[in-house]
């Protein structure tokens, strides 16, 4: 790594130590985490990744996946966090970056807005949402809920709300009316204020759900699974319209190959994702589908694509 990097690392900790000091979960900021060229290149190729995590995380777990990705590609590569959903949405809508990993409502959104889906992030069968309760609260079965406050990332949180909304109101709940839906912002949120107890339940799905049985095993443990719903296509890798085909398809390749070696195995694990699959606009039709009947019968989605 240059000095330039290891400036800018240490500028990240810094600021994420002050934060730290302010509250239990520092604000996330919309810079750029960086992986400068060793010398003067082409542009880096700009990533933006969902808000699964706060920076200083995001950075922690995909940060050797974009070590990996520089070497394979040769050309410099960056990584965009975003304040929130609201914030990375705009820079679909602003068609910012050059590639995306977006969850499957945003990938919708991005279609609209010149992105083309070239893999699926993670095992398809591990894209379902979970609800989870404190392990001594008093939810037990789903109509516990009715009158209560449940925590949620965003509205348009895909697993960790959407399909929890709609698992609910199968059970008979209506969303808008017998129970009370609270968006925090983060998947770590949500299941701190269930912990805390400044909600009887929160919507999250497997992959924050292992992170944080990880770095908040006291909290974790505290807490169960209530209930797992149904899966959709996982997380999408886009790529502008604009991007030379010849670079979006080694980027697709080097996706795509990572498992076959060690070295690309040991990323994958670092970012908790099984592998990168083949995928296209196609494979998302049942997301289409989903958010028609989910829209007629739930809960409008905020700023729909």
């Amino acid at each position: 790594m240059n000095g330039r990097f290891v400036d800018i690392l240490c500028s990240w900790l810094a600021l994420a130590l002050c934060l730290g000091l302010a509250g239990c979960e520092p604000a996330p900021v919309a810079s750029p985490l960086r992986y400068e060229p060793l010398a003067p290149g082409p542009a880096p190729l700009r990533v933006a990744i969902h808000p699964l995590h706060n920076p200083q995380r995001l950075l922690a777990v995909y940060g050797p996946l974009v070590e990996v990705l520089q070497a394979r590609l040769g050309e410099p590569v960056d990584i965009e966090a975003s304040r929130g959903y609201a914030s990375y949405e705009d820079k679909i809508r602003r068609r910012g970056p050059a590639v995306l990993l977006s969850n499957p409502w945003q990938t919708l959104l991005a279609q609209r807005h010149g992105y083309r889906v070239v893999a699926m992030a993670g095992d398809p069968d591990d894209f379902h949402g979970l609800l989870v309760a404190r392990r001594d609260g008093p939810v037990h079965v789903p109509a516990d809920l009715r009158g209560r406050e449940i925590a949620y990332p965003a509205p348009t949180a895909v697993a960790a709300a959407m399909l929890p909304q709609w698992f609910l109101s199968r059970a008979g709940l209506a969303i808008d009316r017998d129970v009370k839906s609270r968006y925090v912002g983060s998947q770590e949120s949500a299941l701190l204020n269930v912990w805390s107890g400044d909600t009887a339940a929160a919507g999250t799905w497997p992959q924050p759900w292992r992170a944080f049985q990880q770095t908040h095993p006291e909290k974790a443990a505290a807490l169960h699974v209530l209930w797992r719903t149904g899966t959709l296509p996982g997380n999408a890798v886009m790529v502008r319209d604009d991007l030379p085909p010849a670079q979006a398809e080694r980027l697709r390749g080097a996706l795509l190959a990572l498992h076959q070696d060690a070295e690309g195995r040991r990323v994958l694990a670092a970012a908790r994702t099984a592998r990168f699959s083949p995928a296209d606009d196609s494979t998302y039709g049942p997301v289409h589908a989903f958010v028609d009947a989910f829209e007629r019968e739930v809960r409008p989605i905020e700023a729909r694509p």
